[in-house]
């Protein structure tokens, strides 16, 4: 439970909290938006039924349509949780790779997270994009949940600070965030009709607790809906918590989008507070709204409701003639490989350090694990994007180390099934129509075809697209027999190097969701034997199959490659010897798109491949094993405890080489620290179900999700919440309190440099409710150099001693004594006072 703690001498009487004196609620700024109203009823004056329902709908995958006649412009969307992507998935117009959101939240620094808004919005400025779908503010509930690398926290406070951050740092350029998924969807599976029933505290405290920070402080333009229910009501209908909740209480004036596709009903989503259908153009807006109108059974009103709310968008993002735009001078420019280093460095988190780290100068270094050389830099889905460069472990410690100090061996591969073709390969795509004449053609980042909607190359559309052909040349990084195949449904035409492995139809299956079937099981059609250095051409012919249409129009499909298969035994040995031969072995463990993605959850913690095996061979070869994990959520290490130090590096981004090498080498310190807690295994894990029963997911753990339920269950985590080392160590000196106020003295009392992560946790005593044990309430870094004491100044939020009360439907403090406890996370306290609350 970390070090004894060190009480400073109570005060007499106890600090006593003033917000308890006044009632419950939130005060809500006055809305910005209300100097477009002039503005917005002009405009939604001179529009008739059918042109107001039409803007309500997309008129594509990305985008609203133009109005000329009232000076608006097409409002175009794009992905945008770690970069701007665009509207089209292609890598001609490369995209700036930040470090995924958990890594964001890993640096519990929403100064930082508004800087990266600031890059963001810069790239969506470049790009013509006026909406970010983004940011990710659903919870970490349980492990498996297959898109946490998207999402920040388990902790609702934590989130909302760094959503907060993000947030402000976005609309600070002019551009639109939609803050997502609201809410509660906190698992993949059975994502598009999951019916989450939840308790209406837990559904407060928790999960509608970051949606309200946000949208209360930092005044969001937008929020998108999720897919899913909550207490049997699907969430674009949900008048409760999208008029009463968000709109009314918090005062939200922004625009309410759907997620892609999870509009389906005209009458229930106009009425349940719904602006915008997305994607088009077959919505269940547009014709169909403007008919229900017609035929009686929607209120003209409630359309005018939602156009008045877009059109307040198009003014803030100056897409509405002579509104003026929200912001007329936006931030400094970013540079953005900078700042995506900077992120991924004070990201990584020191689980472990046993005076491994940093590296000694002037030693020898081991690099070991095929994900050093091919480093998983983000997740995928919609966080995907497409940067001009990655910077891999081995690149970034190649250039940081003298000539002859760094050896490499592949050691283990994350998994034996073929991947999309990547490194090695140059492939585009060629697209035809029915007569084989070519309409179109763009590269491909890999050979991963992912076209959604309008995601088509220039002057192609799903109407004249027949076929697409995957071309290109390979050149293989060894000789030996690489094995090719295909992932996807349909017929497929596999040639490589003048020969055909593969001329057949893969039969469709019932996969419900697109992501599925494009991050299902590859299958191998062949091998062939191959030179290393010697490129061959290849072809992948997909015709596509009308047969079967998706809920929206798509092309989803891969070439997929393996390399030469080798002993595993002997690849393991080979890297046990490198290890043996060098000062220090750092072996870089990940997982892959087939464990972390969205569209499903997943089924274990462990490690795939041999990872866990070749780690537990290097560290008996070397006693000096440094593993860093690139992993996006938290993942099984039953070897944590037999290697010299353990850093986590999450999905860090197009600079993560070169950040772990600045940090590796001491050229900075790891400055993260846990923002989800890491279970040693998942049977340990209090809540992990993510699987529906009969179509309902209870919550039944109700207020009791990740440090929350650990506490309750008394069991100790592999790593805690809020946990995470550096290259100095901090002495706490004292612990003073006002009454709304907590004051933190610490010292640096290490040889370097240092920043101190300051958390502070709330402690009811002899609660008269159930709660959990305590909750993080605040944190502030602090900076110091060696010898130096440093102060942390950190606000007491009224909510940390207020719970929802049902009966009441309102926030009510509970009076009594409160613990205020200061540590390093929520299991290593270093001091502790007492706050008298009041009712």
């Amino acid at each position: 439970m970390g070090r004894t703690a060190r009480t400073p001498p109570a005060r007499t009487p106890p600090a006593r909290h003033p917000h308890a004196r006044r009632p419950g609620g939130t005060t809500v700024a006055d809305a910005t938006g209300s100097r477009y109203d002039e503005a917005v009823e002009a405009a939604l004056g001179a529009l008739d039924l059918e042109t107001k329902t039409r803007l309500l709908a997309g008129q594509d995958m990305w985008s609203l349509p133009a109005l000329p006649e009232i000076g608006l412009e097409s409002l175009v969307m794009s992905d945008g949780p770690i970069g701007v992507r665009g509207v089209r998935r292609t890598a001609d117009d490369p995209s700036v790779a930040l470090p995924s959101p958990t890594a964001l939240a890993a640096t519990w620094d929403p100064g930082l997270a508004r800087r990266a808004g600031h890059l963001l919005a810069q790239e969506a400025r470049r790009k013509g994009v006026h909406v970010l779908l983004a940011p990710t503010v659903n919870l970490h509930r349980s492990p498996l949940g297959g898109r946490h690398f998207e999402a920040y926290s388990e902790d609702p406070y934590l989130t909302g600070e760094i959503g907060t951050g993000y947030v402000l740092g976005v609309q600070d350029g002019g551009v639109a965030t939609t803050v997502k998924h609201f809410v509660a969807n906190d698992a993949e599976t059975d994502r598009f009709t999951v019916n989450n029933v939840i308790a209406p505290r837990p559904l407060r405290e928790l999960y509608l607790a970051p949606f309200e920070a946000i949208v209360t402080r930092a005044r969001p333009w937008g929020v998108m809906t999720a897919y899913n229910q909550v207490n049997g009501r699907t969430m674009t209908e949900h008048h409760q918590l999208v008029d009463e909740v968000l709109r009314g209480e918090w005062g939200f004036d922004g625009v309410n989008v759907s997620d892609w596709t999870a509009a389906r009903h005209t009458r229930r989503a106009v009425e349940g507070g719904l602006d915008i259908a997305m994607p088009g153009p077959v919505t269940v807006y547009g014709d169909a709204l403007a008919a229900a109108v017609r035929a009686g059974e929607v209120d003209e009103a409630l359309v005018d409701r939602a156009v008045r709310n877009v059109l307040r968008l198009a003014a803030r993002v100056g897409a509405l003639a002579g509104a003026g735009p929200a912001v007329t001078a936006p931030p400094a420019p970013v540079d953005g490989a900078a700042l995506a280093r900077e992120i991924a460095r004070r990201s990584f988190v020191l689980l472990r350090n046993d005076g491994a780290l940093p590296l000694p100068p002037g030693g020898t270094v081991a690099l070991l694990g095929a994900a050093a050389r091919d480093a998983r830099v983000l997740g995928g889905g919609s966080a995907e994007v497409f940067p001009g460069h990655t910077v891999s472990p081995l690149d970034g410690l190649t250039a940081a180390l003298p000539a002859g100090a760094l050896t490499y061996a592949t050691g283990a591969e994350p998994g034996d099934e073929p991947a999309p073709a990547g490194q090695g390969f140059t492939l585009r795509a060629v697209c035809r129509d029915a007569a084989g004449t070519i309409i179109g053609e763009g590269s491909l980042p890999s050979g991963q075809v992912q076209w959604i909607g309008d995601d088509l190359p220039a002057g192609v559309t799903h109407e004249n697209l027949h076929s697409v052909e995957v071309t290109g040349t390979f050149t293989p990084r060894e000789s030996g027999e690489h094995a090719f195949g295909t992932r996807g449904l349909g017929a497929f035409t596999l040639t490589v190097a003048g020969e055909t492995l593969y001329d057949g139809v893969q039969v469709t299956g019932d996969e419900a969701d697109p992501f599925e079937a494009l991050f299902g099981a590859p299958l191998e059609r062949g091998t062939v034997a191959l030179t290393e250095g010697v490129p061959v051409e290849v072809s992948l012919l997909h015709p596509l199959d009308r047969e079967h249409p998706a809920p929206l129009p798509a092309v989803l499909f891969s070439l997929v490659h393996r390399g030469p298969r080798r002993d595993p035994d002997e690849l393991i040995a080979e890297a046990a010897d490198a290890a043996r031969a060098a000062g220090t072995a750092i072996v870089v463990v990940a997982t892959t798109e087939r464990v972390e993605s969205e569209g499903f959850d997943r089924a274990d913690l462990t490690l795939p491949g041999r990872q866990d095996d070749l780690v537990r061979a290097v560290a008996a070869a070397n006693p000096n094993t440094v593993v860093v994990v690139n992993a996006g959520s938290p993942v099984e290490m039953p070897w944590r405890d037999d290697v010299a130090a353990v850093l986590l590096s999450w999905f860090p981004g197009q600079e993560g080489g070169a950040a772990l090498a600045d940090v590796l080498l001491g050229a900075e310190e790891p400055g993260g620290r846990l923002p989800t807690t890491w279970p040693a295994t998942l049977a340990d894990a209090p809540v992990t179900r993510v699987v529906p029963e009969d179509g309902e997911l209870r919550y039944t753990e109700g207020l009791f999700t990740g440090y929350r339920a650990w506490d309750r269950a008394g069991t100790a985590p592999a790593y805690p919440f809020g946990h995470g080392l550096g290259y100095t160590t901090w002495e706490y000196e004292s612990l003073e309190l006002t009454p709304d106020t907590a004051t933190v003295r610490v010292r640096n009392t290490g040889t370097r440099p240092g920043r101190e992560v300051v958390q502070l946790y709330v402690a009811p005593v002899a609660d008269p409710v159930e709660r959990p044990a305590r909750r993080l309430a605040g944190f502030a870094a602090v900076e110091a150099g060696p010898g130096e004491a440093a102060e942390a100044g950190i606000p007491l939020p009224r909510r940390a001693f207020e719970i929802w009360d049902e009966a009441a439907r309102a926030w009510t403090a509970i009076p009594g004594t409160y613990e205020i406890q200061a540590g390093r996370s929520v299991t290593d306290t270093r001091l502790r006072a007492p706050l008298e609350v009041e009712g």
